[in-house]
Order: C-alpha cells, then structure tokens, then sequence
C-alpha cells in the first residue's frame, strides 16, 4: 500500500494528514503542546488512529509548519508556503491565488500552471494579520474562537477599532465591554480590522483567478465575507477538507511524489 504522512506543526494548532494513492485517509487536528515534537506525535497519532493504520505503514512522511525541523519522524521537512499552496491546489484545481493565515503569520501565494508558488507576500510578525490575534480577542471577549465569526453576521452596529496592533486593540476591546457595547458589535469590529491587514497582503501581489483561503481563519465566516468585501473578490469556498489541513495535506501530497509505484523512495 502507497501510504503517505503529512505533519503541519504550527504555533497555535498542529496538524496531521494520512493519504493513500491521493485520497486522504485519516487526519487529525489539536491545540499545539510547548514542545513542536509532543505536538506532532500527537497529531500523527490521532491521523493513525483515524485511518486504522500503524507508522510502520507510512512509506514517507514531510513534516512542515514553525515546528518542523523538530518532529523527529518525518523524511524531510519543506516550507509551509510550497505545502499550502500544493494543498490548496489539491483542494480547488483551479486556485490561482491563495491566502495562508496561520497562527503567526499570514501569507499571500500565486500559483502557477503547476501548483507551485511564484510571487508571495507575508507579514511582519506583528501578531495583528495572524489567528493569534483572534485567539486574543476571543478569550477577551470570552467566546470560543469558533464562535468569534458568527458575531459579525448579528452586529448591527460594529465598532472601529483605533489601532490593529494587538495589545492597543485587546485594551480598546477591554474599553468597549465596559462601557456595555453588546458583544456581537465587538467582535464585528475585531473581524473587520483582521480582514484590513490581510487584505494589505492580498492587494500586494495583485489576486488573479480563483482565490482559496487555507488555515483555521478560513473558517471565520466574518473574516472571509469582509475580506471579500475589501479585495473585491469572492474567496471560493469547497468541501474537500478541512482547510485548516491545507498545509499537511500538501505535505502529504508531497510525500506521494516521492515514492514511485512500488512504494520505494525515488532516489
């Protein structure tokens, strides 16, 4: 069998995929441990566990994300900007420009005819264009970061923030739910001023074509339709995976080239 392992270790969340002859077959998401390592285990567990295989199954495995030159049992470790924008590929054939928002930071990638990335953007690492910044805010606001994009859709009328640095927004957000702004306004105004940053990024390389948005954010319904709003572009949306697995499922894709069809690593 021609099984294949992707690992995505990142800051806030790590991620594991288990394909085989390109389907994917298992995979596994959990909040980050302090050690990348304990993460990935974790995660390949769970992906193992989820696909009824062993590691003894897996003919070649990459690790990518910040934590990957830390996970002991992968091949090899490739960037998350080349996984994400395979992994995105693999999701819609026809993405030509894609939006990463990881736990630390956020990237803009246009693909070739191929899937491979040509020009990107990436942020500086202020935490305010990052799933870090709303992970802040949720527990400020204290909701589940799920929750955090449905607040948009019930706003009515949504507060500005002055600055999107984190520390002076988490302190103008302390500032609203004092004075009694309802929640719901509050949370628009945190999902808009993340849309602002990102959409810096995404104008920055000129969006061609389909747009696909992989990482956790991607499931911010508030982020997304604002972000829309802002690049003027719809963001396409599909069912495939799970995006937040986009840059593990490019890891794993990844690993499918590196194997011919006897299951031996090409040299």
């Amino acid at each position: 069998m021609n099984i294949v392992a992707g690992c995505d270790v990142g800051s806030l969340t790590s991620k594991a995929v288990i394909m085989k002859n390109g389907r994917i077959i298992g995979s596994h998401i959990i909040k980050s441990k302090p050690r990348p390592k304990d993460s990935a285990d974790a995660a390949l567990k769970g992906a193992l566990d989820a696909a009824g295989v062993s590691r003894e199954d897996i003919k070649y495995c990459i690790g990518t994300g910040y934590g990957r030159e830390k996970i002991e049992f992968v091949d090899e470790v490739v960037s998350e900007i080349k996984c994400h924008g395979r992994g995105a590929r693999w999701m819609l054939p026809t993405a030509e420009t894609v939006i990463d928002i990881g736990g630390q930071d956020c990237k803009t990638m246009k693909l070739d005819k191929d899937g491979n990335v040509g020009r990107f953007s990436a942020n500086d690492k202020c935490a305010s264009g990052t799933g870090r910044f709303l992970e802040v805010m949720a527990k400020v606001l204290n909701v589940g970061i799920d929750e955090l994009g449905k607040l948009s859709a019930k706003a009515k009328d949504p507060i500005t923030l002055a600055s999107t640095c984190t520390v002076w927004a988490q302190a103008d957000v302390i500032k609203y739910i004092n004075s009694g702004v309802p929640i719901e306004d509050i949370g628009a105004g945190i999902n808009t001023a993340m849309a602002g940053r990102v959409a810096i990024l995404v104008n920055a390389v000129k969006p061609e074509g389909d747009i696909f948005m992989t990482g956790g954010v991607a499931k911010n319904i508030g982020v997304v339709s604002t972000l829309e709003k802002m690049i003027g572009k719809r963001i396409k949306k599909v069912r495939k995976a799970d995006p937040q697995i986009a840059g593990a499922i490019g890891a794993a894709l990844l690993s499918m080239e590196k194997i011919n069809g006897n299951g031996r690593v090409k040299k």
